[in-house]
């Protein structure tokens, strides 16, 4: 069976807002993002959907099984939006496909196209959906908050929104899978609120591990806590890693001989933010490891990431510098420290299941960068399908007013484009602006005036810019630290264009359907005013040209067990071709024609 392609451009569905009435039940949510992969990743290539009767049609060949599901509204990039339950062709009707039996469906598609055996996946789905289903039981049992942004309140705002994300991202088969028991992570999971103490060590000086970028980058790690005895320094620990950790040989040995001190919980309490084990308590953030897996990995700092970000924070000082001096609205917020255990294992070299496992990197807070009298708020929560928090976009502007989110979302691109494709095209600096790496800061009528970037691990560099650098660090360090420029410029392109911007996007299109295509050309031209003020390098020709897009094969790596550096991409139409956006605006233009003379004729009947 063949179908007409819908991954690409498709007509619009509706002309009304089209914005959910509220949260999806935890099997929709995880239905629906399957469909989001398979249509993205396997069906959608391979030329298997169509979009027909409000509905997307979508083709499994191999497993020969045929799905359709109900459509909010379609999407010009083919990341559309579904309700209800998920049908297949049964016995010459429809019936639904709950959720593990669409996984299964989508597990044997993916073992006959790739020959390739994933006993974990099913598994791993249904970690994700026991995880949706906890936090939707936590939430429902929450009362409001009543969080507003403008109230004055910009901590608490900005952490609802880094706690708001329930369901996690929309294009990966198992946004919210983790190891571990489901109490423990309900006690320290962003999507409960979760705000807790830390574990606090006191480590004898000569087994204390860390490097500074600059004087004083470790004080914040210092003034933890105040009791700390002479010849010891505090090393914070998350308390969930402290569990898991607890049991090590070294470990109870360095703690019996008194190398290293207990001190028990205490100081101040944190709160989880999006990535569940970096921690704010409003003046630093805190990079733990933990030896949790969450969706694709093991959430733990490597021994070349916690000296990366060091090198990167002292390294990248000009650079950045430079960026945040051309484009005032964007910041990169700094970590210019880590610090670790050094307790030697049987071999007398320093045990690295615990110099990472207790690596903490120390990363600036917000009002270091911020802009005064604004709002920060993370970037996925203010472009979430659904309005989970205070800062979602459903609140910062006036829903009823097309213009209202045209005027927001041209001040948006323009203060998030320009830099990255700067920091690319002049510096050879690879940023990673996703959702989750992005804090938007709005002023007091919601309009966006300022980016902050953050998260330096993902943040690499083209080695032809910055040979010397390189060569400067260890291997090991310097070796993670690097994409070439073609895979790097991939990475940018989806980090900004893919998972960014299309899902900004689409939040604003979920409000008004109609103007997809203006926002869609918003974006091109400020690409192009960046291209025609920087003698348009042929990457950005191309991109203007309409080259088709690079996704993250978010499906295919987490089947292949591939690590995430190791990640392939698929290839979206692109919705910057200007002839597309030409003929949607032509084709929205008649519409409204055709609409009001039917308004005229209603009014004025002959």
């Amino acid at each position: 069976m063949s179908l007409t392609d819908a991954s690409g451009a498709a007509p619009v569905a509706t002309r009304a807002a089209v914005s959910p009435a509220g949260l999806p039940t935890a099997d929709e949510a995880v239905a629906h993002t399957l469909l989001n992969c398979l249509l993205r990743e396997l069906s959608g290539p391979e030329h298997q959907t169509a979009v027909a009767d409000g509905h997307l049609l979508l083709w499994l060949p191999r497993r020969g099984v045929l799905l359709r599901a109900a459509l909010r509204r379609t999407s010009l990039l083919g990341a559309h939006r579904f309700t209800g339950p998920v049908r297949e062709r049964r016995d010459g009707g429809w019936a639904a496909v709950g959720w593990r039996r669409l996984a299964e469906y989508v597990q044997d598609e993916l073992a006959l196209r790739t020959d390739v055996r994933n006993e974990e996946f099913l598994e791993q789905v249904a970690s994700s959906h026991e995880a949706v289903s906890a936090a939707l039981a936590v939430r429902a049992g929450r009362p409001a908050t009543g969080t507003a942004v403008g109230d004055g309140d910009g901590l608490a705002a900005y952490l609802e929104s880094e706690q708001s994300l329930v369901l996690g991202h929309r294009f990966h088969p198992t946004p919210k899978a983790r190891s571990g028991d489901t109490a423990s992570w309900l006690a320290y999971a962003p999507e409960t609120g979760a705000t807790f103490r830390l574990r606090h060590l006191a480590v004898r000086e000569h087994l204390v591990i860390e490097e500074s970028a600059e004087d004083g980058a470790t004080r914040p790690l210092d003034a933890l806590r105040a009791d700390v005895p002479d010849g010891y320094r505090l090393l914070p620990a998350h308390p969930w890693q402290y569990e898991m950790l607890s049991g090590s040989p070294q470990l109870r040995a360095a703690l019996d001989r008194g190398d290293v001190l207990d001190l028990g919980e205490g100081g101040e309490p944190f709160a989880a933010t999006a990535s569940v084990r970096t921690l704010y308590d409003g003046d630093t953030f805190l990079k733990f490891s933990l030896n949790v897996r969450i969706t694709n990995c093991l959430r733990k700092n490597a021994s070349y990431e916690l000296s990366g970000a060091v090198a990167l924070t002292r390294l990248l000082a000009p650079v950045l510098a430079d960026l945040e001096a051309r484009f005032p609205g964007t910041a990169m917020l700094r970590e210019p420290a880590y610090r670790s255990i050094a307790l030697p294992g049987p071999d007398g070299t320093p045990d690295r299941s615990l110099l990472e496992g207790f690596g903490v990197i120390v990363r600036e807070g917000l009002l270091t960068r911020l802009m005064p009298g604004t709002t920060p708020l993370l970037a996925a929560a203010v472009a979430d399908e659904y309005p989970t928090g205070p800062g979602h976009i459903s609140r910062l502007i006036d829903t009823g007013d097309p213009q209202a989110a045209l005027a927001w979302w041209a001040a948006y691109v323009k203060l998030l484009v320009p830099p990255v494709l700067s920091a690319y095209f002049d510096h050879g600096l690879v940023l990673e602006p996703h959702l989750q790496n992005v804090v938007v800061c709005v002023d007091d009528e919601g309009m966006p005036a300022q980016v902050l970037f953050r998260d330096l691990e993902g943040t690499k560099l083209v080695p032809e810019h910055h040979a010397d650098l390189l060569a400067a660090l260890p291997a090991d360090v310097a070796g993670p630290m690097t994409y070439d420029a073609q895979r790097g410029w991939d990475r940018v392109v989806y980090c900004l264009l893919v998972n960014h911007i299309a899902e900004m996007l689409a939040a604003l299109a979920d409000l008004h359907p109609q103007t997809e295509a203006a926002l869609w050309s918003q974006v091109r031209a400020t690409v192009q005013e960046h291209a025609d003020r920087h003698g348009c390098p042929p990457r950005l020709a191309a991109l203007l040209a309409g080259v088709p897009l690079p996704a993250k094969a978010n499906l295919l790596t987490r089947w292949e067990r591939k690590a995430d550096r190791e990640a392939g991409y698929v290839r979206l139409a692109s919705p910057l071709t200007e002839d597309v956006l030409s003929q949607v605006l032509r084709d929205h233009t008649d519409d409204d024609r055709t609409e009001d003379a039917h308004a005229e004729t209603t009014r004025s009947p002959r």
